[in-house]
């Protein structure tokens, strides 16, 4: 066989294994553009382990994928407490904290469900929308919340069945017309 023969066979097996991986990807039905999401989920996760309050939140940066270590629930002393006021026998949580740049929207990206609260001034931020996917972990469920000022945000992850999850932090892309 020759080396044309070889490279076309290899590119017809793996184009056709890609194109069908990506028509059966659950992940594709958003409505909204999450490319830098999808893109994020697809790479390495930096490991963090969750704080049990606001003074042990360890610091989250914009743009990267970790892989949040949480602790039991009933450990955690939340900023504010959570709006899912009745955590799942054995939920696991967490406590983080994030510094933006700018004022503006930004997303809060989790590869499964369990309830996301970001807290500014003591109080809940109320979530501009969401989104999810079900069968879908790159990510499965996207919130946005629109953050006013620059100074230190606390997030708060409870109610998660699993004690490790991944998350993404991200400002909302502009919307196209």
């Amino acid at each position: 066989m020759n080396r044309n023969a070889v490279i076309s066979m290899f590119l017809i097996v793996v184009l056709g294994a890609s194109g069908r991986a990506f028509a059966d990807d659950s992940c594709v039905d958003f409505k909204w553009d999450v490319t830098q999401e999808r893109g994020l989920f697809a790479g390495t996760a930096t490991p963090l382990a969750a704080g049990s309050d606001a003074k042990s939140a360890p610091v989250m940066l914009l743009n990267r994928l970790y892989a949040l270590k949480l602790m039991p629930q009933d450990h955690v002393a939340f900023a504010a407490t959570p709006g899912k006021k009745t955590p799942s026998a054995g939920s696991n949580a967490g406590v983080f904290t994030f510094k933006l740049p700018m004022s503006g929207s930004y997303r809060v990206a989790v590869d499964m469900p369990f309830w996301i609260d970001v807290v500014s001034n003591g109080a809940l931020v109320a979530a501009k929308d969401f989104q999810g996917q079900h069968g879908c972990g790159a990510p499965h469920k996207i919130v946005e919340f629109e953050l006013v000022g620059t100074r230190p945000f606390f997030l708060q992850l409870s109610n998660a069945a699993a004690d490790s999850v991944r998350l993404t932090i991200t400002a909302t892309p502009a919307r196209k017309l």
